[in-house]
């Protein structure tokens, strides 16, 4: 029995921090691996009795090296199996790249290997889920949460990373679907007033097996919201408008993200009529001292007006911005300031005090 041969714990995510100047990523990685470790060990079934123990053993084996630990552990299982003969280090010394990337830079960057190592991933299901909050900026209430994938395999990647390489693949889809089973799955575990965002690419929302994966979960359609993640072409307007509108007769919103971090036509988001477009930090980012950021944003509020859309901004990080964006009008907004990205569900269920899900969203289109 491995570590990922189970279910993770809602908990068991790699929780992001930014680098320190002094530190590198160590401490972050340190900080993340006790994470992961903490949560499987607190749990108490019996069915994964074999793996506590084997991770203490490996704790005990590496005292004060959580992220050693992990790793050892993580060599040891089945879905690792296959890159051992890759490895050049399997058990990096303390203070080394390798303890502080763990996995990330043992691997070739060539595309075989890149498959390969997004396979491992998929076979072992080694990605879990935070989630951010999204504060109704008139109130400060959460009434939602945005899912975020993490990979245990991370190293110096980013997901953002991990999703390209997918894309260069040609396992875009498979990884979407991954990320988005194991959201699905965590979600369950928020507060039921909440809205839960989930990130897609519109190719994804074209592939006939969402509609099946979606009316099979738990989860009430509406209070779910598909963010469409990357540019559409000219052609994917019109049939991916086609594919949802079941869905979303059912409840189900739909948002364009990181709009104004690419071209994205006008003419597109008036086609799909997304219920939220969310603003990305690159717009965000020294808004409250950039006029042509402020006007921009205050264009797109709006824009959003016109289609009957909302807008949130992505990547609050100060008190300024967060001032900046409330006098534009903007209706909800998430970012370091308003709170970090958490896979621990006693931090999930802290979000208690919000707006019923109903008096905040509009009603999705038909």
């Amino acid at each position: 029995m491995s570590i990922e041969s189970q279910p993770f714990p809602p908990g068991a995510v790699l929780r992001p921090e930014p680098s320190s100047s002094s530190g590198g990523r160590e401490p972050a990685i340190r900080r993340q691996a006790e994470e992961i470790i903490d949560s499987v060990l607190s749990g108490s079934g019996p069915d994964q009795a074999d793996i506590r123990e084997q991770l203490r053993q490996c704790l005990a084996a590496h005292p004060g090296r959580p992220e050693t630990a992990l790793l050892e552990h993580l060599v040891n299982t089945r879905a690792l199996d296959r890159f051992r003969d890759r490895m050049q280090d399997t058990f990096p010394a303390e203070g080394s790249p390798g303890a502080r990337q763990l996995t990330g830079s043992l691997f070739p960057r060539s595309e075989d290997s890149i498959r390969s190592r997004i396979e491992a991933v998929l076979e072992g299901r080694m990605l879990v889920t935070a989630f951010q909050p999204v504060r109704d900026l008139a109130g400060g209430s959460v009434v939602g949460a945005e899912a975020l994938t993490r990979f245990l395999s991370e190293g110096g990647d980013s997901a953002e990373g991990w999703f390209a390489d997918a894309k260069r693949t040609q396992l875009t889809g498979d990884l979407d679907f991954a990320a988005l089973e194991s959201a699905l799955a965590a979600a369950q575990e928020l507060p039921a007033h909440l809205f839960v965002g989930l990130k897609l690419s519109p190719d994804t929302c074209l592939d006939p097996l969402l509609p099946v994966l979606l009316e099979e979960t738990e989860l009430d359609p509406g209070r779910m919201v598909l963010e469409l993640t990357g540019a559409m072409t000219k052609e994917q307007p019109a049939p991916l408008v086609a594919a949802l509108a079941p869905l979303r007769r059912r409840g189900l919103r739909l948002a364009i993200d990181h709009a104004g971090s690419f071209f994205t036509s006008v003419r597109q988001i008036r086609h799909v009529r997304p219920e939220i477009i969310k603003l990305d930090r690159n717009l965000i980012a020294g808004i409250d001292t950039d006029p042509l950021r402020s006007s921009l944003g205050e264009a797109m509020v709006g824009f959003a007006e016109q289609i009957g859309a909302i807008v949130i901004a992505q990547g609050i990080e100060t008190p300024e911005e967060l001032a900046t964006v409330t006098g534009l009008g903007m209706t909800a907004g998430q970012g370091y300031f308003l709170g970090r990205p958490t896979t621990r569900p006693a931090d999930w269920k802290e979000w208690t005090c919000g707006t019923p899900l109903t008096a905040w969203l509009t009603p999705p289109t038909q």
